[in-house]
């Protein structure tokens, strides 16, 4: 099947009623829960319907497959990761923070987001390795969400020890969200000892500051 063509048959056809708009978005949110409670194998037309309260022609008038309604379902999902990611640009939260405050309280925000949103994400992250669409929106999401946590963290570039500070946080970056993800997806004592979320922050926002700037 051409791109074009597997494009349109994800598509979705907009609701233009206030009523439909509403009944849309109850959708949305009830496949989002779904989701969060029991992964893609929970994730059937039929238990959306259920959890929204609607037809299935609220769903058969927007579109006419679970792919499509499953990816526009991914998509409100990830619209409330983005809005929370907002954070990273807000530049009255950092301006004023030395540059080991700035890597530590970075890397507590971004921890802090993965913490909030973790039944999504989890469902997310144990189906991208068998849903090559997910994969690829995951992997472009994740570009663009080291290119803002870059972007803020290299405030601090004239105290980064490494000869090259832009590699150095996006590495710092890598290692930061690997954790984050294996932490979500597979339990806090799947590649470390199992400790609560403040411990396993403290040492994850120790390690980057310490990578990033040295001992104090």
């Amino acid at each position: 099947m051409a791109a074009t063509d597997r494009d349109s048959e994800l598509g979705i056809r907009p609701p233009r009623q206030e009523r439909t708009r509403q009944s849309w978005a109850r959708v949305l949110d009830a496949g989002v829960a779904i989701l969060e409670e029991g992964g893609y194998e929970a994730f059937t037309i039929a238990a959306v319907c259920e959890r929204a309260q609607v037809a299935p022609r609220a769903i058969y008038d927007r579109t006419t497959s679970k792919d499509a309604l499953f990816l526009a379902v991914y998509e409100q999902g990830l619209s409330r990761i983005l809005a929370d990611e907002e954070v990273f640009e807000r530049e009255e939260r950092w301006s004023r923070l030395d540059a080991r405050t700035l890597v530590a309280e970075a890397v507590t925000e971004f921890a802090a987001l993965f913490h909030r949103h973790a039944a999504f994400l989890k469902a997310m992250v144990l189906l991208s390795g068998a849903h090559p669409e997910v994969y690829r929106r995951g992997r472009e999401n994740t570009a663009r969400t080291a290119d803002r946590f870059t972007a803020l963290v290299l405030g601090a570039a004239p105290e980064i020890t490494h000869p090259d500070p832009e590699t150095a946080v996006r590495l710092c970056f890598s290692t930061v969200f690997a954790s984050l993800v294996l932490r979500v997806a597979y339990g806090p004592g799947f590649a470390s000892p199992a400790v609560d979320e403040d411990a396993f922050v403290r040492h994850l926002t120790q390690t980057a500051v310490r990578y990033l700037l040295g001992r104090e």
